[in-house]
């Protein structure tokens, strides 16, 4: 897989099928590797590790309800309330972030109500905080690290 602009992080792998499949810590299973979870990975490491969130406090791929559509977000870290702290979106490395990827997670946000969101390619990452008064977000130079 192609190298990310993350950390480097030792993973599990196993051949499932003829596929690669890596362990994800979170949902304590392997997945198939596609380059989508190869990203998904790196931001559940670089979130867990590099940041401090608890692996109890990040969920991985659950799915949401919209206008009637299912839909799945990728990453999602709760706080100790309950609210959710960050809403992340991954793309593949050769998906380019575009104007429709924040459109994207913005509608899955107007459901979840994050408190930040995070889009990345595992190449180019993007932070931002949600005002929902002024119904904007305001980006950051990164996420916090977690704190109790």
């Amino acid at each position: 897989m192609q190298k990310l602009n993350f950390p480097d992080y030792t993973f599990r792998f196993k051949n499932s099928e003829n596929k690669i499949a890596i362990f994800c810590e979170t949902r304590k299973k392997f997945i198939i590797l596609t380059p989508e979870e190869w990203v998904r990975q790196h931001v559940v490491r670089f979130l867990t590790v590099d940041k401090k969130y608890p692996v109890s406090h990040v969920n991985v791929e659950k799915i949401i309800r919209m206008n009637g559509l299912v839909k799945r977000y990728d990453v999602v870290v709760y706080q100790p309330d309950g609210g959710i702290f960050l809403l992340v979106e991954c793309k593949a490395p050769e998906v380019t972030i575009s104007q429709n990827t924040f459109d994207q997670i913005a509608r899955y946000n107007m459901q979840l109500k994050a408190q930040n969101m995070m889009v990345t390619n595992g190449i180019n990452h993007y932070f931002c905080r949600i005002d929902n008064e002024q119904e904007q977000y305001q980006f950051l130079p990164d996420i916090p690290e977690y704190t109790k």
